[in-house]
């Protein structure tokens, strides 16, 4: 499934038309604070549409965001397992309102770090960048995360989805067969042969 960024078109309301037109099957807002990571990123003047909305927040103060992007009504929002001792909480907290909730590890973090919460959440997004940039080289080494995530979810019957995030095109897809969503970014975005591009994420789940 494709989970379309618009981190790299954040202040071009007229690319990020087209990319909504697109259908993908999620717009994924990459939401920045400045703090957590250095850049700064906010997605509230949304063009109108019934796209399902994956949102990302990147952020140190993650119940302040939670509270703004409720208000989007999307159907997942991710928060990153660094930013507090008590994730647990906010898993609650996002859960009472009625939405999905994803739990980000940074490339630093190792999936030992998040075993105690898989059981809670309904996403877990790894990151194959470091966060907060659109436009990184892929690391390859986010896919032992992935390999380790893919067999707790067999072996233990959790439900959540893997989503890899940063750095996906066409070649390094292919080495993300294990995954169930993939965050798309400046390779569509940015692209003149964005509709071949998306096409090729767009409704597939294992994207091969």
């Amino acid at each position: 499934m494709l989970s379309l960024s618009l981190l790299s078109i954040k202040n071009k309301p007229e690319l990020i038309k087209k990319m909504y037109s697109l259908n993908p099957d999620y717009i994924h807002l990459d939401v920045a604070d400045g703090i957590f990571v250095p850049s700064k990123a906010e997605f509230l003047d949304l063009p109108e549409g019934n796209q399902k909305l994956d949102v990302h927040l990147m952020v140190e103060d993650v119940e302040w965001y939670l509270e703004v992007y409720s208000a989007l009504d999307p159907e997942y929002i991710t928060f990153h397992i660094e930013v507090t001792t008590r994730p647990d909480v906010i898993i609650d907290k996002i859960k009472r309102k009625n939405i999905k909730v994803g739990l980000a590890i940074s490339p630093e973090t190792t999936v030992e770090e998040i075993k105690p919460y898989l059981g809670l959440v309904d996403l877990v997004l790894v990151m194959g960048v470091t966060p907060g940039f659109g436009g990184q080289s892929f690391l390859s080494d986010s896919l032992t995360k992935v390999d380790e995530l893919y067999s707790l979810r067999e072996t233990n019957g959790y439900n959540y989805l893997i989503e890899i995030d940063g750095g996906i095109n066409k070649e390094t897809l292919k080495e993300c067969s294990k995954c169930d969503m993939f965050v798309v970014g400046s390779y569509i975005t940015l692209s003149e042969e964005y509709k071949e591009r998306a096409q090729i994420f767009i409704d597939t789940k294992k994207g091969i």
